[in-house]
């Protein structure tokens, strides 16, 4: 993992928390194909996910912490929901009286990963206070800003990458300034550890635009 000095000057605008003296890493996921700036290196957690159609995923959620402030991204492996949905239906018409309405829903599943992701967020205890298109390096997604009960106030960006979902999030306490230097790091990086820079708007539901020359 690559160090990151901070300036001092620079520090109440990108890092929230108390601890203005520690340094964040260039953290970087080979498994998951992301990067993004963590102030330690980040506990890494299996998960299932279930999907909007019911299905359930392998995901991995990344998380660390900086004293109140948490920060994790979430990944979920879409990658193997194509074959799920045709297993699913094709034991559904094999067993249902009505076959007709079964139905391969994995389309559907890929192409509203984001607006489902988006729509949990949106069930918390929080008031979303923001909401948005978004993207990093030119990969689309949705933002959100929410406040929370407790009045923290949580920061999320939510992407789709080579069918793999990313939601990323950082929550900082009531007042504490917002989390740019999480938020503003986060990229994808091929088989070879390189980030991937479009040259034009990447949308998961059709083929990957040309890539910048590295």
């Amino acid at each position: 993992m690559r160090r990151i000095p901070l300036i001092a000057a620079a520090l109440s605008l990108l890092i929230s928390g108390p601890c203005f003296a520690q340094e964040w890493i260039e953290y970087a996921s080979q498994k998951d194909f992301f990067t993004v700036n963590f102030p330690s290196e980040p506990k890494v957690e299996d998960i299932t996910y279930t999907t909007e159609y019911r299905i359930t995923l392998p995901g991995r959620v990344y998380s660390a912490t900086d004293g109140p402030n948490r920060y994790t991204v979430t990944v979920v492996d879409y990658t193997g929901a194509e074959k799920i949905h045709a297993e699913r239906n094709k034991q559904c018409k094999a067993t249902d009286a009505y076959p007709d309405i079964c139905g391969d829903r994995s389309r559907g599943d890929l192409r509203g990963a984001i607006v489902w992701a988006t729509f949990d967020l949106r069930q918390r205890d929080a008031k979303v206070t923001f909401y948005a298109g978004y993207n990093a390096d030119l990969v689309e997604g949705h933002q959100l800003q929410l406040t929370n009960a407790d009045g923290s106030r949580t920061f999320a960006a939510i992407h789709m990458h080579e069918n793999r979902l990313y939601i990323f999030e950082g929550t900082v306490p009531k007042g504490a300034p917002q989390p740019a230097l999480f938020q503003q790091s986060l990229g994808f990086i091929d088989k070879e550890g390189k980030r991937i820079r479009y040259t034009t708007t990447y949308s998961n539901a059709y083929p990957a635009p040309p890539r910048l020359p590295r």
